[in-house]
């Protein structure tokens, strides 16, 4: 229950509009629509009775509700029709600070589903109407991107969420993509887990590769309308999205690495870039 951060004009040179040109199946039949409608009827039913149950579990029971919204997002994997294919396995007894590329807000649901997880976001995601709530009930740590005084701050927030044993995930690009590049991660995003210094941190990287339509590869082109980038309304790309169809997704994660195997942050930051664009390129071209 959380939510990706808006996407950079410099994510890619095609069009915010380019999904709805695509003749991908089902994305202009009557079916396409029907399958939209039915999805968002049976989101409303799973989750609004959730939130609530959420709410308490986060005051009366830390354990449980770290678990929820992991198998919430199995069930809305499961409705959106996505099907993933899962190498490695997120660290499960031990703090861990997980490094993923970013794609589009259907990364949240599909990364939720992996392993219980909470996510590192933008400040403005907690102004947004309805997805902040589901934010705030996965327990999202919000950065202030524009204040260096807010690193400490932050910092102390994610060293008492991992002494507390939770996975914290962040999108080190900081922001998302049309899906056919991995951008360069920003190294002041790396700044809070070296404030701390926790000894028992680890990293692990995650690569996330969009990869079947249908059943049917996904081409350059046709990659870009599960990206979530530029000026593109959520509203608008959700539509078209949900219109489409089952997707398939690729999913790798890297071995836990000690945090004081890094120098420094920007030592970091080149590693899980090279690791991450790496398995995405191979993704890509079918390795």
């Amino acid at each position: 229950m959380a939510t990706p951060d808006q996407a950079s004009n410099t994510a890619s040179s095609l069009g915010p509009n380019h999904a709805d040109e695509l003749s991908l199946p089902g994305i202009n039949s009557v079916s396409g629509p029907l399958r939209a409608v039915s999805i968002l009827v049976a989101f409303a039913a799973l989750t609004l009775p959730l939130m609530p149950v959420q709410y308490i579990l986060l005051r009366v029971a830390p354990k449980a509700a770290r678990r929820l919204p992991f198998r919430y997002h199995r069930a809305v994997c499961w409705l959106l029709g996505i099907r993933t294919q899962i190498e490695g396995q997120v660290a499960g007894d031990r703090p861990v600070l997980l490094i993923s590329n970013h794609v589009s807000w259907l990364d949240i649901p599909v990364l939720s589903a992996v392993a219980p997880l909470s996510f590192i976001a933008k400040k403005e995601v907690g102004t947004w109407p309805f997805i902040s709530s589901l934010a705030r009930l996965q327990r999202s740590v919000f950065v202030d991107r524009t204040r260096r005084t807010a690193v400490a701050k932050v910092a102390s927030e994610m060293s008492k969420r991992l002494d507390q044993g939770d996975v914290l995930t962040l999108f080190a690009e900081g922001t998302s993509t049309d899906g056919n590049r991995v951008l360069p991660f920003k190294t002041a995003l790396f700044a809070p887990a070296f404030s701390e210094g926790n000894p028992d941190l680890c990293v692990q990287t995650l690569s996330l590769t969009y990869t079947r339509l249908h059943g049917i590869p996904l081409g350059r082109a046709d990659r870009s309308m599960i990206g979530w980038y530029g000026d593109m309304g959520i509203g608008e790309h959700a539509w078209t999205l949900l219109k489409a169809g089952p997707l398939d997704v690729r999913i790798k994660v890297g071995e836990p690495v000690p945090l004081s195997e890094f120098a420094h942050r920007k030592d970091l930051a080149e590693h899980a870039e090279k690791v991450v664009r790496g398995e995405v390129t191979a993704n890509l071209r079918g390795l």
